[in-house]
């Protein structure tokens, strides 16, 4: 099946590329990778009348370090985020994450912010922006207003965006201080680069005698948005972060988790797999924070 027939504009600039989303009430689309929209053109699930290719805007691309956080253009390729010092050494959950976005070719075209924008409730980046509280920061011609990931996401493919805004950017922050830092990714897929059956994402910090200090927690394809498990993360805070005071707090998981069942998971086992990938993502991140010396 082919794609039906549609206007194409490609902006040099953000503010050129709000006024073509201003000016059409012709169910508009914004493309930037490509490796979500495409395909759903193809198969006629999504009939746009008119797609602004924005990877000729080069503000929309980049990694910056700004006061206790880190900046991400939308356009950046996931794997330029992948391959970035500045997300090696100060975004350890996002790094973990996006060896698990995909395969290597599809990271070469897909963006930080296209992914956001999809909200796939599988995708490792949107699962990230959760656990860490990422603003989302969306501009139109009337101007910008910022999002927290938690507001942005709705649900299911479903965001916060209105047909005249663009995602142009998200901000993560960093965390700081004597503790050491680690963080812990993991999913289960049908093959490996699929997308996630379960996913789960931990980040924490421990003293010098290895007492969890502050913890975020959050999974992904079991309920339907990703979330943060607060009361788990409260539960990890003044303790060492070992099964013994991890695996109390999972079983109130059962009245948290919501989870579809499909073709690859009976809901009784996300929620099954949920609380083994929670407990193995946090202490991968107790034992990345020991070894952080």
């Amino acid at each position: 099946m082919k794609a039906a027939a549609f206007d194409f504009v490609q902006p040099s600039s953000i503010d050129e590329a709000c006024r073509h989303l201003a000016c059409t009430s012709d169910d508009p689309q914004i493309i930037a990778g490509g490796q979500s929209l495409m395909p759903m053109m193809a198969m006629r699930l999504v009939r746009p009348g008119l797609i602004v290719d924005i990877n000729k805007i080069e503000a929309l691309s980049g990694i910056t370090e700004r006061d206790n956080g880190v900046t991400i253009g939308a356009c950046t390729r996931q794997a330029d985020a992948e391959a970035s010092p500045i997300v090696r050494t100060q975004l350890p959950l996002l790094k973990k994450a996006l060896r698990f976005v995909g395969h290597d070719q599809t990271r070469n075209r897909g963006t930080i912010g296209g992914s956001l924008a999809h909200a796939d409730p599988s995708a490792e980046i949107c699962l990230t922006a959760i656990a860490l509280g990422a603003n989302i920061t969306l501009t139109s011609a009337k101007g910008k207003r910022d999002l927290t990931a938690a507001e942005f996401i709705l649900g299911p493919m479903t965001t916060a965006i209105e047909d005249d805004e663009i995602l142009t950017a998200v901000s993560l922050p960093v965390w700081t201080g004597e503790d050491r830092i680690g963080a812990g990714f993991q999913e289960v897929s049908s093959r490996q680069s699929d997308f996630a059956i379960v996913a789960a994402a931990a980040q924490i910090s421990i003293d010098a005698d290895g007492t969890c200090r502050r913890a975020v927690v959050a999974v992904a394809n079991a309920t339907p948005a990703p979330i943060r498990l607060a009361a788990l993360e409260d539960g990890l805070v003044g303790h060492e972060p070992t099964a013994a005071i991890i695996d109390p707090h999972l079983e109130s998981l059962d009245t948290v988790l919501e989870p579809e069942a499909d073709l690859h998971a009976s809901g009784t086992a996300r929620i099954h797999i949920a609380k083994s990938l929670i407990r193995r993502a946090i202490l991968e991140a107790a034992e990345d924070a020991k070894a952080n010396d």
